[in-house]
């Protein structure tokens, strides 16, 4: 059985806010995580999740007791690896997943990854200190999946605003 450690990591204070940004990215493994043609990928999780980790306005990440979450199990499906954390906005999201390591590691995802249809990504607000599980990141999924982006569950491309005096 996996361990998911759930304790806040590094990264900033939120500040005040009332809510903070969860996201998921889920993808489809093209071959077993222990296989030489995702060898680049698997050694270039840890470093990663460090600059993560002390990104501007990260607050928290899924990990299991490996340190990363491709061992945490999402939707059932042995071949799907989940990526879930918790950002001050959106702003510092975008500011992590477009730069430095980050971007160098997911140009080649088309390597690595099947391409699917679906969202594969959500984003929806939580209570500041509220700590999304991976049964809410499936359900922020489906609803994206079939509603499109609502207050529920969005994309960076059509987004929605934290909700007001509301925790």
């Amino acid at each position: 059985m996996t361990s998911i450690n759930t304790e806040t990591g590094g990264g900033t204070e939120t500040g005040g806010a009332q809510h903070e940004l969860a996201q998921v990215n889920i993808a489809r493994l093209r071959f077993p995580l222990e296989s030489t043609e995702l060898k680049d990928f698997v050694d270039g999780l840890d470093p990663v999740n460090a600059v993560a980790d002390q990104a501007e306005g990260f607050v928290w990440r899924l990990r299991s007791d490996s340190g990363n979450a491709t061992d945490v199990p999402v939707f059932g499906d042995a071949w799907l690896i989940v990526n879930m954390s918790v950002w001050r906005d959106a702003e510092a999201l975008t500011g992590f997943m477009y730069a430095g390591r980050h971007r160098e590691l997911m140009s080649r995802r088309r390597e690595w990854f099947e391409q699917i249809r679906e969202a594969m990504t959500a984003l929806w607000w939580v209570p500041a200190g509220e700590r999304p599980t991976v049964a809410d990141a499936e359900e922020r999924l489906l609803h994206l999946r079939e509603h499109g982006p609502t207050e529920r569950a969005f994309t960076l491309r059509t987004r929605f605003p934290a909700p007001v005096g509301v925790r």
